[in-house]
């Protein structure tokens, strides 16, 4: 496509986001002289796209009402942006008609150049969910990965592939890897590759947003059987390094602490057998988490509302003593 063309093009799709552009405003965008763009727009109209002028100290340029828009033209970005907005729409429950989200991407899908729309079938087959909400207490961020790290990993995960990774891990440290990639996850906001380290041969898991290069390698690898990548990674989180391990014992059911403690977070075991004196799905069950920070959980641990003991750290004693003591104020206050 010819630079003029292009330009023309864009200067559509900046008419079509809605309202009126100046002519400084297109001439700036476009990279163009003001005269440039009063041309293009005149190659607009000549093509019955119904460009008006609009005269005045806010004047310039916008779209005729009642104007319908022709067959959008997505880049690979947009494209796999829609498509993945739609779904994670879906699974959300934020869609007011699921049909529709799934005709509105198969539509999509339809109208993209092959290459393409092989390439995002690839990643959206084996791209996995996590079940678990993504407002857990800890603090985060929604990070997007890069999309063609994204589509490179989908790739190499559908073909059994073995891929060449930089990363740089938590404490900043750079380091260059081969992963033999079992799956490509969504979990509370950010986006996560689980597979095998080739050097160390250990299962790790990996975000995406920290991986600066990704790039496929000659050869195969064979998956584990009954793979469930989404469980790995949550498996991953609860198990991981981190500063402060919590160890914690309630009175309760599983279904209670898994509402506040997912899996994600934290692992839960039988912490006595079952006597009989108390109803089978309530018992002492053990809780062990890892965290970076302890001052989230004294609320967390107050909305549960079941008896709990901790057994370590010490830390998080004073700091649930100290939310007690300002919740006993607060009430106390007229």
């Amino acid at each position: 496509m010819s630079r003029p063309t292009g330009r023309v093009l864009t200067l559509l799709e900046l008419l079509q986001s809605g309202g009126t552009r100046t002519v400084a405003e297109l001439a700036d965008r476009l990279g163009v002289e003001g005269r440039t763009v009063r041309r293009y727009v005149d190659q607009l109209i000549d093509l019955d796209v119904p460009v008006e002028s609009v005269r005045g100290r806010y004047g310039g340029y916008r779209i005729g009402p009642g104007y319908r828009l022709p067959p959008l033209m997505f880049s690979d970005d947009e494209a796999l942006s829609v498509l993945l907005g739609l779904i994670a729409g879906r699974r959300a429950g934020l869609t007011t008609d699921p049909t529709a989200s799934e005709t509105a991407a198969a539509k999509i899908r339809r109208v993209l150049p092959r290459p393409v729309a092989r390439r995002l079938d690839t990643l959206l087959d084996g791209l996995a969910f996590t079940d678990e909400p993504g407002d857990t207490g800890v603090p985060g961020e929604t990070v997007t990965p890069d999309a063609g790290t994204l589509l490179t990993l989908a790739d190499a995960v559908r073909h059994h592939r073995p891929v060449s990774i930089r990363y740089t891990g938590r404490d900043g440290r750079r380091s260059e890897r081969t992963l033999h990639p079992y799956g490509v996850v969504a979990h509370a906001g950010r986006w996560y590759v689980t597979g095998a380290d080739a050097r160390i041969g250990e299962d790790r898991t990996f975000r995406l947003d920290r991986i600066a290069d990704a790039r496929t390698l000659p050869g195969s690898f064979e998956a584990p059987p009954d793979l469930d990548p989404a469980q790995r990674v949550l498996s991953g989180f609860a198990t991981a390094a981190y500063r402060h391990e919590v160890v914690l014992r309630f009175h309760g059911t599983v279904e209670q602490i898994r509402a506040r403690l997912p899996a994600g977070l934290a692992s839960v075991t039988d912490d006595e057998p079952d006597t009989g004196d108390a109803p089978a799905a309530e018992r002492w069950l053990r809780v062990v988490l890892r965290a970076e920070r302890l001052d989230w959980l004294p609320p967390v641990l107050a909305a549960l509302d079941r008896p709990f003991v901790i057994e370590r750290p010490g830390e998080l004693r004073d700091l649930v003593g100290a939310f007690a003591d300002r919740l006993a104020a607060s009430a106390r206050r007229s």
